[in-house]
């Protein structure tokens, strides 16, 4: 068995799980989440209990077994708690800002760089003083908010893609936290 596939899922007192064929759906105080079901995987609800189940132990509905009980995890969590990314922006006149339902990156290229935010996913983008910006020289923090761990993880990476931080000076976005390896350059190789 696997070992996260057979590990129970909690329902929390605020969410609502439907189960129509081999479709389930997660209400919750964030919004609504759907799935579905691949043959062989089957859901035993008991109370706040949900356990899931496959017919057989065939390779491929073992490998479906853990991932789908995770998904179900994270459609908990999204609505009833919702997901978050934050990402740094590190570099001498880098910015970024929301205008409408765009946002709005200055990463050092000759023009400025419009990401359309996706449905069900709010941005902050906060724009740091020069006295707060740390040792890093922090000049904006995006906050990425969304029920979808899915959909907020990829519009993260879509933005960090767009300046990935580099190895001599650490200029880019990256994702708070995350380290980066400063390289020695020619000066400091010889």
């Amino acid at each position: 068995m696997s070992r996260i596939g057979k590990t129970p899922i909690e329902i929390p007192k605020d969410v609502k799980i439907e189960v129509n064929g081999d479709t389930i759906t997660v209400r919750g105080k964030k919004g609504e989440l759907s799935y579905s079901l691949l043959k062989g995987i089957t859901l035993d609800i008991q109370g706040n209990i949900i356990n899931v189940k496959r017919e057989n132990d065939s390779k491929s509905l073992r490998s479906y077994h853990g991932l789908t009980r995770a998904l179900i995890q994270n459609m908990v969590t999204g609505v009833s708690e919702g997901f978050q990314k934050v990402l740094n922006v590190i570099g001498t006149g880098y910015s970024a800002e929301v205008v409408g339902i765009w946002l709005k990156l200055v990463v050092g290229y000759s023009h400025d760089i419009l990401l359309e935010i996706p449905e069900g996913i709010d941005v902050d983008a906060k724009i740091i003083p020069r006295r707060d910006q740390g040792k890093l020289g922090i000049q904006a923090v995006i906050t990425i908010k969304g029920k979808s761990k899915e959909d907020v993880g990829k519009f993260a990476a879509e933005i960090r893609r767009c300046r990935p931080p580099e190895n001599y000076k650490g200029k880019g976005i990256r994702y708070d936290g995350e380290y980066v390896q400063i390289k020695a350059g020619k000066a400091g190789a010889a």
